[in-house]
């Protein structure tokens, strides 16, 4: 069974940091691309941050670049993010994609308001 289970999320302060986790299970996480998307209240759920399987490479959303930074072990994606800001706000979730196959976690929570 494909399982992807996020962590991490909260409520930050403007300018802080949290980490979020998505810890893996029932797939062979190392041939997937991983992503972390956010959907925040009223709009479409947008790509954060991206990372290939072979070689690790990196896509970052403008607004998160030099903030944000997504990176993968064996079986669990993080992000950490820095300088955090309100419009950061949103339910993130973690993805894992390769060919056809697109598997998601339920999302976590994280509320940057002072």
């Amino acid at each position: 069974q494909v399982r992807l289970v996020e962590s991490g999320g909260g409520l930050m302060q403007p300018g802080g940091s949290l980490t979020l986790s998505c810890a893996t299970s029932g797939f062979t996480m190392s041939s997937y691309g991983m992503n972390w998307y956010r959907q925040a209240p009223g709009k479409e759920r947008e790509l954060v941050a991206g990372i290939s399987s072979r070689h690790g490479n990196t896509v970052y959303a403008e607004s998160v670049k030099g903030r944000f930074t997504i990176a993968r072990d064996s079986d669990t994606l993080y992000l950490q993010m820095n300088n955090l800001k309100p419009e950061d706000t949103g339910v993130y979730y973690c993805n894992a994609a390769l060919l056809s196959n697109s598997y998601w976690g339920q999302g976590t929570q994280v509320t940057v308001s002072s």
